[in-house]
């Protein structure tokens, strides 16, 4: 299993909105943000996983996305916890709250 901290940014989220081109502003802009039920700028899911994918091919473990969800919303400044394991041939992406609460969770198979 490989394990790494990863606490996003709102820097973090602008730089990844110019990259992307998901200006949403639910994503950039915290007094838009305030006025949503999220209360406050929400991290793009991608962004999330790019991390994962990062971690990832660093092991030498990304492969193909099979399936990919974001079950909760991860804000700036809340340290996430970012985790690999192997499941077989595929390997099991996640990245949670540091209360376990999963904000994004990835299997990827084998790479062909």
């Amino acid at each position: 299993m490989i394990r790494a901290g990863w606490t996003p940014t709102l820097d973090d989220f602008r730089a990844f909105a110019r990259l992307s081109g998901d200006d949403n502003p639910i994503h950039t802009d915290p007094a838009y943000a305030a006025t949503h039920p999220f209360g406050r700028p929400v991290c793009h899911g991608m962004l999330i996983h790019a991390r994962l994918w990062a971690l990832g091919q660093g092991a030498g473990l990304a492969g193909r996305v099979v399936e990919l969800m974001f079950p909760n919303p991860a804000h700036a400044g809340d340290p996430l916890v970012l985790t690999l394991a192997r499941d077989g041939t595929a390997t099991l992406a996640e990245a949670r709250r540091q209360d376990g609460t999963p904000v994004c969770l990835a299997r990827w198979d084998a790479a062909p």
